[in-house]
Formats: structure tokens, C-alpha cells, sequence
């Protein structure tokens, strides 16, 4: 049976514990020796990936810019209006007249933009032009020529799956960025922000991220193969599955969007059906004529569209179904062959009407 008086006789021993404890963790201390770093273990010389790596980096980083897309905003209590920062993405210099290559998703929407370059120097830029089909955009800036050293240029045809890449750029607005993979697929089909699809894209694992968009893919010999665009995940994140608009495509569009601040499409002076009436009236593949403006370049080689009878039946019209002897399977087929033509040029369309082939010459004329 304990007593009132237990706690306290207990008190003495409770505050000794401490005590001890302290002076056995001091006797411990003193009984060490001095610290010192521990001796560097000599590394070697580094792989030879790893020199190829550094090599790229070094070559191509001076070419690759941060881009700040601005916005407008009007202060709410003076009204003064000002530009703020929207977003930002990557692009690469074209040349040393200060011709920057980027995503045009980047710039969408924006009231203007800026350049950072590798030395950190920040150029206001102005837009050259645009194509959304391709998503491609080019601004300019006027920065010195020594500081513009353009990206070497290579080519996507001959691309195999499995050869190595590299993406340099600023995901999350990390600037200078550099990951590395591989080619995964080619030939893939992504869809534009305008619904066009863009064929022929390079599918790639290195990490690519947002703020990576208009950055260069790059092939091991730093040459620009692709522009990096779009990546497909469940979570917004790199997934492994990078896609990028092959370098063939991007050196036939950005030269003329430089010359002409803008694609014009040569055209055929036609309306297209749709998909429903080519459905409803069970048509084969190919670009049925709904319309054919009177004195176009369709009109005079004789093309007919489709149209109604008195009796209300439907009288056969073309289809187009190949240009050149390439096939067209739908208006989307069409337009990227005609993408590629400048108006007045010649072409062979091939024709189908009931059932009924043939061939005829059409000079192409401008969709202005």
C-alpha cells in the first residue's frame, strides 16, 4: 500500500535520469575522433553516350529559345492597360534574320510575346505568320546575328523506329531542358487544334512535357527532325508517348509562311459533301462536288457537281479520287495534296462519275 508520500521520494530518481544521460552522450562525443570528407573515388573517363549527349547539348542549347506569351489586361482602378504573362512554351531559331519557329498553340490567343535566349536576353517578338493545320507559327525578333545561330536542319523520310532522339526545351518552364529516347513509331495521325489532321508524325519516348511544345526533336547528329507538339496522357504529364511534326513537313511550310505571312492553298473552285450525304447516298471514298463555281479552275475542265433532277431523283456527279495518281480518300486527303502545290500549277485529277473513270488536267487556282 503506497502513500502520500510515494511521488515525492520518487522525484529524486526521476530527475537524475536526465542528467546521466546527458553526461554519458558528452563522454561519447569526447571520445570521437576529428570528421573529415571522405577521399574522392576517381571516376574515369565518361561513355561515350554520355559524350554524345553532352555534345548535342552543347551544339544545339544556343538555338533553342523560352517563349512568354502576353496577354492584355486593363488595371481595374486606373484602366491602364498592360501586358502580362499567359503561359509559355519553347522554339528554336530558323535563321540569323531572327526568324523563331514555334508551336502555334503557344501563341494562340495571345496579344504578343516574348524571346528568351540562351544569355538570358529577353526580344519582344512579332508574329510573321501562322498555320494552324500544321500547328506551326513564326515570330521574329530583332536580336544581333551572333546571337542567333540557327538549328542544323535534317530530314524525317528516312527516320527508323528505335534510332536515338533528343528534346531540348522548358517543361514547366524549366529552361534548357534536355531528355533523351528514342523513335517509337512513325507515320502517326494526331488532329490538329483546328481539326485538320497532321499525318506522317514522329511518335517518341523522351519525356516531353507541357512548355515543351515548339521545342526541336533532334536526331543524334543535333539535326532538327521534328517540333514537338502534342503528348498523349491520362494525366497531362509525359507518359512516354511524345508526338512531333516531322521536319519534312515543317521546311515546306515555314519558308512560305516567312514569305508570305500565311499557306494559301491553291484551290479547285468546289464545295465539298459531306460525310453524311457521302453515307446517305453510299458513295465510294473520295471528294464528291456538291458545288462548282462558275469559271473556276473545276468548271472550266468540265467537272459537274451533284444535283437534283425535276423529279427530285439525284443526278450523278465527280468524285474526285486521286490527284496526281495519289489517292484521296476524303477532303482532309485533298487539302494536304494541295498544300503542297502553288496556285497555276498543273494537276491530273482522276474522276469518278457513276461508276464511270477518267482523268482530266485542271490548272490550280488561288483560294483568295
Amino acid at each position: 500500500m503506497s502513500s502520500p508520500l510515494d511521488p515525492i521520494r520518487r522525484r529524486p530518481l526521476l530527475l537524475a535520469l536526465p542528467l546521466l544521460l546527458s553526461t554519458a552522450c558528452f563522454e561519447s562525443r569526447s571520445q570521437k575522433g576529428e570528421a573529415a570528407p571522405r577521399a574522392v573515388t576517381p571516376r574515369g573517363a565518361l561513355a561515350a553516350d554520355e559524350l554524345a549527349n553532352i555534345d548535342v547539348f552543347k551544339r544545339i542549347a544556343p538555338s533553342v529559345v523560352h517563349i512568354t506569351t502576353l496577354a492584355t489586361e486593363r488595371d481595374f482602378f486606373n484602366r491602364a492597360v498592360q501586358q502580362v504573362p499567359r503561359g509559355t512554351g519553347t522554339g528554336f531559331v530558323w535563321d540569323a534574320g531572327g526568324h523563331i519557329v514555334t508551336n502555334f498553340h503557344v501563341i494562340q490567343d495571345g496579344s504578343g510575346a516574348r524571346v528568351t535566349l540562351l544569355d538570358q536576353t529577353t526580344w519582344p517578338a512579332k508574329l510573321v505568320g501562322a498555320f494552324p493545320d500544321r500547328d506551326l507559327a513564326v515570330l521574329k525578333i530583332d536580336a544581333p546575328r551572333e546571337k542567333l545561330p540557327p538549328i542544323p536542319i535534317g530530314t524525317s523520310r528516312d527516320l527508323q523506329v528505335g534510332q536515338k532522339v533528343y528534346a531540348i526545351g522548358n517543361p514547366f518552364g524549366l529552361d534548357q531542358t534536355l531528355t533523351t529516347g528514342i523513335v517509337s513509331a512513325l507515320n502517326r495521325e494526331i488532329e490538329s487544334f483546328n481539326s485538320r489532321t497532321i499525318r506522317g508524325v514522329v511518335q517518341t519516348d523522351a519525356a516531353i512535357n507541357p512548355g515543351n511544345s515548339g521545342g526541336p526533336l533532334l536526331d543524334s547528329a543535333g539535326r532538327l527532325i521534328g517540333v514537338n507538339t502534342q503528348i498523349a496522357s491520362p494525366s497531362g504529364a509525359s507518359a512516354g508517348i511524345g508526338f512531333a511534326i516531322p521536319v519534312d513537313e515543317v521546311n515546306r511550310v515555314v519558308p512560305r509562311l516567312i514569305r508570305d505571312g500565311r499557306i494559301t492553298r491553291p484551290a479547285l473552285g468546289i464545295s465539298a459533301a459531306s460525310e453524311q450525304i457521302h453515307r446517305a447516298l453510299r458513295l465510294p471514298d473520295g471528294v464528291a462536288l456538291v458545288q462548282v463555281s462558275p469559271n473556276g479552275p473545276a468548271a472550266k475542265a468540265g467537272l459537274q457537281p451533284f444535283s437534283r433532277a425535276r423529279d427530285g431523283s439525284i443526278v450523278a456527279g465527280d468524285i474526285i479520287v486521286a490527284i496526281n495518281d495519289e489517292p484521296v480518300a476524303s477532303l482532309d486527303d485533298m487539302l494536304t495534296l494541295l498544300e503542297k502545290r502553288q496556285p497555276g500549277d498543273q494537276v491530273t485529277l482522276s474522276l469518278s462519275r457513276a461508276g464511270r473513270g477518267r482523268k482530266v488536267p485542271v490548272v490550280l487556282g488561288s483560294s483568295d
